[in-house]
């Protein structure tokens, strides 16, 4: 599969506002191991290989054990998910598969348990922008392996 277009470079300033965002999520009062973890967890939903590779290498920077990354897409059977993983987890595939179209009122209700209104709203916010991220990885086919750690990281600054 060929790379159509790389749209970090000929797409920057047309993506300034999901660098703004990345901005603001990075001073986000949710834990920045808990947003990659979801951001994995879409990108595995979604298949994009890019991201995968991405999130995987920060994760694995930042300290997440290959054993939690490997059961990830299992995480409702594993044991080793906190209850706040967990509620972000169900709410970032809620909100990406939109089945029936909405959230389901149990899964909304324990992200509110779980989170404050304004990490809901940065919560919220990360899901929509790695699924964006995830489309446009895919349909520009953005080659995987390539990806060091913090690459990203001057894209938003």
């Amino acid at each position: 599969m060929e790379q159509r277009l790389n749209f970090y470079q000929k797409g920057h300033s047309a993506l300034a506002g999901m660098y703004a965002l990345s901005q603001h999520l990075s001073k986000s009062p949710v834990e920045k191991s808990l947003l990659e973890l979801i951001h994995f967890r879409v990108s595995q939903i979604n298949g994009c290989a890019y991201c995968l590779d991405m999130h995987s290498k920060d994760l694995r920077a930042a300290g997440e054990t290959e054993q939690r990354l490997y059961v990830l897409d299992a995480w409702r059977e594993a044991p080793f998910y906190s209850d706040r993983e967990r509620a972000a987890l169900a709410y970032a595939e809620a909100i990406t598969k939109l089945t029936g179209a909405n959230v389901p009122d149990e899964v909304y209700d324990e992200a509110c348990r779980q989170f404050t209104d304004a990490e809901l709203i940065d919560l919220t916010l990360s899901i929509v922008q790695i699924n964006s991220f995830n489309r446009l990885n895919i349909t520009f086919r953005i080659k995987a392996g390539g990806y060091k750690v913090g690459e990203h990281a001057a894209l938003t600054t």
